[in-house]
């Protein structure tokens, strides 16, 4: 079977009696039990309960699935039986998503973690996409912008991202600093491909400056970087980097350039030992940043 948590969740709606109760053991959000339920059936081909008023009744193959599945409970029960007392570690993989802009701030995190942890293996998957952590794409996401709002994912506030304008001394010597928003239409920019942007400050970047001033433009957010520090043109960064990089900030920072990073797991992995620990590993790295800053 390619995913044991929609047969979990038809074995426990039989268990249970109700989409409710399962949902309530499972503890997960009611929708999920019927999504589990709705996929299982169109792969499977068959009807595994009856829709009526009281709820959900399993058919003939409903109940099939019921008693593989019971037996296949009380295997995994002998085997926690068996394996009580060894103990529990952090170890194994652990999948993390990202946007490419929070990789600088993930990466030393991480490296950290596995320091104290050297049985982790870390798969870090970066790029616009969003990871369904509900089919276990991944054990962490990190999001930008406002939060996200799946029922059976837990959401926790990370770290605010702060961008500014800066540009090369290089540039400044060329071209001149702009001294107003009005000023930037007559200056070079590289920014992110990507019309509809999750980063607040590209789509701020494309309402206020003309198209014809936009020189550069990549879908990597590293190939930016490199274009601003090579004198190419203005470009958004991060302000702690920028600053390490001698980039000179072109106008003061605007409240809606920075974006608020969440923390985002699943309910069914969140109470995972590994899980636990990196997210806790993360929010005290990011409190020792922000008392250093």
């Amino acid at each position: 079977m390619e995913n044991w948590d929609e047969v979990k969740s038809a074995f426990k709606v039989v268990e249970m009696g109700t989409v409710s109760g399962a949902a309530k053991v499972l503890d997960v959000h009611h929708a999920t039990i019927i999504r589990h339920i709705d996929a299982l059936e169109a792969r499977l081909g068959v009807k595994l309960f009856q829709r009526h008023a009281r709820g959900y009744t399993p058919t003939e193959a409903g109940q099939d699935l019921f008693r593989v599945a019971q037996s296949t409970q009380d295997q995994f029960a002998q085997l926690v039986g068996r394996l009580k007392g060894q103990g529990e570690s952090v170890s194994g993989e652990i999948v993390v998503t990202a946007l490419a802009e929070s990789v600088d701030l993930l990466v030393p995190m991480i490296g950290s973690f596995q320091d104290m942890h050297p049985d982790v293996r870390v798969r870090l998957l970066v790029g616009e996409r969003v990871y369904r952590l509900e089919y276990g794409e991944a054990h962490v996401a990190l999001r930008a912008g406002g939060a996200p709002s799946e029922p059976d994912n837990v959401v926790q506030p990370f770290v605010m991202i702060s961008a500014g304008l800066f540009a090369a001394p290089r540039y400044i010597e060329t071209y001149g600093q702009p001294t107003s928003i009005e000023d930037l239409a007559t200056h070079r920019f590289v920014t992110h491909d990507v019309i509809n942007s999750r980063a607040p400050h590209y789509n701020w970047l494309a309402k206020h400056v003309p198209e014809t001033a936009l020189v550069l433009r990549s879908t990597d957010v590293h190939t930016l970087q490199d274009a601003v520090v090579a004198g190419l043109g203005i470009g958004f960064l991060e302000r702690s980097i920028a600053q390490q990089l001698g980039m000179i900030e072109v106008i003061e920072p605007r409240a809606e350039w920075s974006s608020q990073l969440w923390l985002v797991t699943h309910v069914d992995l969140h109470r995972t030992i590994k899980v636990q620990a990196l997210l806790a590993h993360l929010k005290d790295q990011v409190k020792k940043l922000e008392r250093t800053a």
